[in-house]
């Protein structure tokens, strides 16, 4: 079964070669990638835990777990594959769970990463990977990624309506430095909007100063699991089909276009790992992260590159030690912020969920899954996403059977 992870190519670098394969490019290029990691995706599990009702520790614990875990992943494999491999987690995950806390308790959606974590690490030692994501087409799950998604592109407006002091900045600086690529490769859109907006809410005086802050490193609250089989089924299969296809995915397409060979299984078995790790913590699913990735081999020579992936990795590991500190930061801000950098976060993803569910084949299907998962009515105490998927994946079966036969369009 082991036979089927990928071993590395050369042996592991010495140190003294990594310090040489080092440079102010990689180190600029891992910061970057880190604070993309630590800005938008960080305010989707704040949104995600707070609506949720879980509590200020346990938000902490989650992005502890999430942080220092991958981060210790992500500084092995970039050393051990000489390949910029980052860890993260999965953001249409955490959406998923979002809307899952609506109806299930915390310890059971811990109980559901667990199960996750087993079925990543089976399908990723035994070379399954590819076939387990063909099972379902990507434009279907692509649908469904598309009704989950839409509440932060629905929040993003309504934070613009409610708040245009802070939200109303933060969209047009976004717009400018994405309209412009000469000035947003120098400032990231979404970091530029965090900017503007964190300026706006101290100018206002909208940020809660109530609560002191302090460096304080973090006490993970471990969860313990609860075993539902309503949990089960609503959330194993979309959270690994969300790391596997739509994570992974981008991640190793991204990696594959700048010339590297990522090593699919070994990712999936890491995958698992880390799933079964951060879970104690209270954290979401492991993944190979996508815009990470994308940033760390946009500069730099490509056998120098995962120099920038250890850069990410030791600041993610920081970053989850003094969790809470970040945790009450954020907290601490006026929701519209939180709203406004979520939803545009997500609108490139969201477009690009739309794109691939409606671009070619299977697209009533899709519009099958993005419908049921939008009017988000729960049957047999089982989530509207799941429905969703089995609703489109049947209508395609009665209603487009050539498009299974198809290839996709390359």
């Amino acid at each position: 079964m082991l036979k089927q992870i990928e071993r590395p190519t050369e042996r592991p670098p010495a140190p003294g070669r990594v310090l040489s394969d080092f440079g102010p490019i990689y180190a600029s290029s891992g910061f970057i990638g880190w604070l993309f990691a630590v800005t938008a995706p960080v305010a989707i599990i704040l949104s995600v835990g707070s609506k949720g009702g879980l509590s200020e520790g346990e938000i902490a614990s989650w992005i502890f777990g999430v942080f220092f875990i991958n981060g210790l992943i992500t500084i092995l494999f970039c050393w051990l594959y000489r390949q910029p491999l980052a860890f993260f987690w999965t953001i249409p995950g955490t959406v998923l769970v979002g809307q899952s806390l609506t109806h299930l308790t915390f310890p059971q959606v811990v109980g559901a990463y667990y199960v996750t974590s087993a079925l990543m690490l089976v399908l990723g030692a035994t070379g399954s990977v590819k076939r387990a994501m063909e099972l379902v087409p990507l434009p279907i799950v692509m649908g469904m990624v598309a009704g989950v998604f839409l509440r932060f592109g629905l929040d993003l407006v309504h934070a613009v309506f409610a708040d245009i002091a802070i939200a109303g900045p933060m969209v047009a600086v976004w717009l400018l430095l994405s309209a412009l690529p000469w000035l947003g490769q120098r400032c990231p859109p979404i970091i530029g909007a965090l900017i503007v907006g964190a300026v706006a809410t101290i100018a206002l005086g909208k940020f809660d100063a109530s609560a002191p802050l302090r460096l304080e490193l973090i006490r993970p609250v471990l969860q313990e699991p609860a075993w539902s089989i309503a949990a089960m089924v609503e959330l194993v299969v979309p959270l690994a089909i969300t790391v596997l296809v739509v994570q992974n995915g981008q991640g190793i397409a991204v990696l594959k276009a700048a010339g590297h060979e990522p090593p699919i299984n070994a990712v999936a078995v890491a995958c698992g790992i880390g799933s079964a790790i951060t879970a104690l913590a209270g954290g979401i699913s492991t993944c190979l992260t996508g815009p990470t990735n994308a940033i760390l081999v946009g500069s730099g020579e490509r056998k120098r590159q995962y120099t920038a992936g250890i850069v990410v990795g030791i600041l993610a590991i920081l970053f989850g030690l003094l969790a809470p500190t970040f945790t009450r930061l954020l907290l601490n801000a006026p929701k519209s912020l939180i709203a406004a950098l979520a939803g545009l976060a997500m609108l490139r993803v969201l477009q690009s969920a739309f794109t691939t569910a409606f671009g070619s084949r299977f697209s009533l299907g899709a519009l099958v899954a993005f419908l049921v998962t939008v009017a988000d009515h729960p049957l047999l105490n089982v989530g509207a996403a799941f429905w969703g998927l089995i609703g489109g994946l049947a209508v395609s079966l009665l209603m487009e059977r050539p498009d299974f036969a198809a290839k996709p369009k390359s």
